[in-house]
This record gives structure tokens, C-alpha cells and sequence, in this order.
């Protein structure tokens, strides 16, 4: 029911502890990206072996000790927003980066030719400093968009 309500088309339900990390170890190994969600004592090996684990808050210690997130709300559909926020945070950082390279390949030339004060080039990287911090707080609504909360919520 989860994987329908997620749009998940390929997914194991249903099987023994041991069969999770073997069917986690062969989709690796046909080089698919894998992520396992679990609660329980028994997910806490396939958590570990998984690309990204994810575990419920209410999971057992050593499956919150195995997953990479953890999902405060012990509702599996939370899983759809935590993409969209990880995809909206590595947006960030790939726009960041871009505007830090920018910034890299125009300032350094002209520095190095000495055409560039360097108090204007350290009052340029300050600034660079605070675009980042101003575009950091303002997402775009495009990242977020594929966020949906569930309806419990």
C-alpha cells in the first residue's frame, strides 16, 4: 500500500530478514540506487547495506543506530518530503558552487594581474559570503514542489 501511495513501481514486502540484504545486495550489484526503510531489529542489517537507509523514529535502537535519516514522524509516506528536501538542498549546494566558481574564475585573474585592490577583493568574497547566506534562505518553490505531506498530517 506504502510503495502504490509513493509511486514506488519495484519494491519487496513480505520477506525474510535474510532475503532483504540478499534482494538489496543483487539490486547493488546490477548497479541500481537503493534505499531501504525499516523498523525493526531485524532491518538493521539491510539498513546497513543499503545506499541510503532510512529508519523510524519508534524503530528499535539498532535500526536507528543502522539508517543514514531518521524520520521523527513514524509515518513512511514522510519518506516523498525527505527527497524533495534533500533534492532542494543539493540544489542549493550546486548553486552555491556555481556562484563560488563564478566569483573564483573572474577574481583570481584579475588579482593575479594585480588589478584587483585587495581590499575590494575581500570586500567581494564578504559579499559572496552573504549571497550564499540569502539565497540559502529563500528556496526556490521549484524544489519543493514534489514535496507532498501525508494526510495524516
Amino acid at each position: 500500500k506504502v510503495a502504490r501511495e509513493l509511486g514506488i513501481k519495484h519494491f519487496f514486502a513480505e520477506v525474510l530478514p535474510n532475503g532483504k540484504a540478499e534482494a538489496i545486495v543483487k539490486l547493488k550489484n546490477e548497479g541500481k540506487f537503493v534505499c531501504m526503510v525499516g523498523d525493526g531489529i531485524n532491518d538493521a542489517p539491510t539498513l546497513a547495506v543499503a545506499d541510503v537507509a532510512i529508519a523510524m523514529s519508534n524503530g528499535s535502537d539498532i535500526a536507528v543506530e543502522s539508517a543514514d535519516l531518521i524520520l521523527i514522524a513514524n509515518d513512511p509516506l514522510y519518506v516523498v518530503n525527505a527527497i524533495a528536501l534533500s533534492r532542494a538542498t543539493m540544489s542549493k549546494i550546486r548553486q552555491n558552487l556555481f556562484l563560488a566558481f563564478v566569483y573564483n574564475v573572474l577574481a583570481i585573474p584579475l588579482a593575479f594581474l594585480g588589478m584587483l585592490n585587495p581590499i575590494v577583493a575581500g570586500g567581494a568574497m564578504a559579499m559572496s559570503s552573504v549571497s550564499v547566506c540569502l539565497l540559502y534562505t529563500s528556496p526556490s518553490p521549484r524544489d519543493l514542489s514534489t514535496s507532498r505531506m501525508p494526510s495524516s498530517a
